[in-house]
């Protein structure tokens, strides 16, 4: 019990930057182990979301609240995904060979494309969280949370680091058990079944096409995995169950 809430607590420091306890002493394969964990870390941005949503309606129009809300999580999460997302779309389209879009992934500066990337994910999503009918909103921006999250599992299970010895991708790519896929996957299941009810299967549905293309994808430009290519896979996700959200609802 002890171990699983350490893992608990590692997921929730690599994906967020809310306060944890201190003095928790974090294993070097924490990170890995932690994965089955990240719909969890969903569930709670999700559900601050949510809140946030509840009492800022009444007294701002939806805009306005999607454009904080969009804002809080990437305070919340420090930005992680959204620096993945420009990255990664810096490096694939910029880049034509191997060695070449990891040299540009790795580097710090945004270029045009991770520019363009950065402006159409934020834009989408404030305009799909507008649009999303109030009734809907929790069930549509928790399973987005949880879902997004949980597309790390697929990715780092099946497709081994781009970088052998270096960044985020070799800590984790391939270093998830099956049994870490299996609990990771029942959890948002769970979560995801409960929150949209029998609609549930749509995103679902969705999400794992998106994490299939995008491991072809990444199998094919660069071999394997990186920890950008987890941030834009995320980004792509959570942008279309909101869009499921919009269209279905």
């Amino acid at each position: 019990m002890r171990r699983w809430l350490q893992e608990l607590l590692a997921a929730f420091q690599f994906l967020t930057r809310l306060p944890l306890p201190s003095g928790v002493d974090f294993q070097p394969d924490a990170l890995s182990r932690s994965a089955k964990f990240f719909p969890v870390v969903g569930l709670v941005v999700g559900v601050g979301a949510s809140l946030l949503f509840h009492l800022l309606t009444p007294h701002l129009s939806r805009a306005i609240t999607a454009l904080l809300i969009v804002t809080y999580l990437v305070l919340v999460t420090g930005g992680i995904h959204e620096d993945g997302l420009a990255d990664a779309a810096d490096g694939f389209g910029g880049g034509w060979k191997r060695e070449q879009i990891l040299t540009i992934m790795r580097d710090s500066r945004i270029g045009s494309f991770g520019a363009i990337a950065l402006v159409l994910s934020l834009l989408a999503r404030c305009l799909l969280l507008s649009a999303l009918p109030a009734t809907h909103f929790m069930a549509f921006a928790v399973s987005a949370q949880v879902l997004c999250r949980w597309t790390t599992l697929p990715l780092s299970y099946f497709l081994r680091p781009a970088r052998e010895n270096d960044g985020q991708g070799a800590r984790i790519a391939q270093k998830v058990s099956r049994t870490s896929l299996a609990i990771g996957t029942l959890l948002t299941l769970v979560i995801v079944s409960y929150a949209l009810r029998k609609a549930f299967w749509i995103p679902l549905l969705v999400s794992s096409v998106i994490s299939c293309l995008s491991a072809i994808y990444y199998s094919r430009r660069i071999g394997g995995v990186t920890g950008d290519c987890f941030g834009a896979t995320n980004q792509l996700t959570e942008i279309a169950v909101y869009l499921c959200g919009v269209w279905s609802v």
